[in-house]
């Protein structure tokens, strides 16, 4: 499995949901239904998600207590979703943060501006270094 891929595909459908301010588990069956996912990023996008939503406030109040000069607000929407799979990704525990990290400057390079990888780089470092006594 592509899991880079899958990880964008996380990203995409987050974003859709939060630009249209619905979470819902109809959402999440329909962008599936209308990508061609193999079956294993296809799960993972489903099982990510709903996760994730489930603690969504979690995942927001992590970010938001390791912002510096910033509020939650005015974070751009791509970057607020790859910080939201980067973190809960951190509270899985299943993968070493420091390749998170590195998925999530990946992926801000790709979809997000210039600054953002340095910008989410910053925050999930800090979550990081936070992460032996928080997380």
């Amino acid at each position: 499995m592509g899991r880079r891929k899958a990880r964008q595909g996380l990203m995409q459908l987050l974003y859709q949901m939060d630009l249209n301010s619905d979470f819902s588990q109809n959402v999440i069956d329909l962008s599936l239904e209308n990508n061609d996912w193999k079956v294993d990023e296809a799960e993972f996008i489903k099982e990510s998600a709903e996760e994730m939503i489930s603690r969504l406030e979690e995942i927001d109040k992590i970010i938001s207590d390791n912002l510096k000069g910033w509020t939650f607000e005015r974070i751009a929407m791509v970057d607020k979703q790859i910080l939201r799979i980067a973190v809960y990704e951190m509270l899985k525990g299943q993968i070493p943060n420091k390749i998170i990290i590195n998925e999530a400057i990946e992926i801000a390079k790709k979809y997000s501006t210039v600054d953002a990888p340095k910008f989410i780089n910053g925050i999930l470092g800090t979550i990081y270094r936070k992460s032996t006594k928080e997380i």
